[in-house]
């Protein structure tokens, strides 16, 4: 097999590298969190696969300064990376130009709601995710719609309209956009 990659495939390489890796910081991957949690003494390059150190060349020259964790991350995460399918990866791609396309205060907000998200119990976890699901099913007129109906309501009819959806077992709808 040829190790040169194609004109052009090398800046796709290290785009997809670039992508990869932030998403990876910012969607806290399990399978990287787990690869933290159970860091310790940090992972030699030498001990990633030829693919890990592709993606990752850009930290080679300062890999054995990067703390344990951060290696255990990185390392993890392109070894997901690398098992993703092209459309994962295209997928990914897309969620980082949203990513960067955000302001500081917009990233802190959706780092904050997250954070928020990880402290419910699982159950609720799951309320969420169902009901993202639902609104993702529905047109964007439907969406439209919704969200003009969630703003004309005041503070008062919003919170009654939170606890009924809670006491029939719904939860909140997903926040507005």
């Amino acid at each position: 097999m040829n190790n040169r990659l194609r004109p052009g495939m090398d800046q796709l390489f290290r785009s997809l590298a670039t992508v990869f890796l932030a998403l990876l910081l910012v969607t806290g991957a399990p399978s990287a969190r787990a690869a933290q949690e159970s860091a310790g003494q940090g992972v030699a390059w030498e001990q990633l696969t030829g693919d890990q150190q592709k993606l990752l060349r850009r930290f080679e020259s300062d890999w054995a300064g990067l703390p344990a964790e951060r290696q255990a991350r990185l390392a993890a995460g392109a070894a997901r990376w690398s098992s993703m399918t092209p459309e994962d990866r295209r997928t990914a791609q897309q969620r980082f130009r949203r990513w960067q396309d955000l302001t500081p205060d917009q990233r802190r907000l959706v780092r904050q709601q997250f954070q928020q998200y990880r402290q419910l119990a699982p159950e609720d976890q799951d309320r969420v995710r169902r009901n993202f699901q639902r609104f993702r099913q529905m047109t964007p007129e439907q969406r439209q719609k919704m969200r003009q109906r969630w703003r004309q309501l005041t503070p008062q009819q919003r919170q009654k309209l939170l606890d009924r959806r809670r006491s029939m077992g719904q939860g909140p709808r997903p926040p507005r956009r």
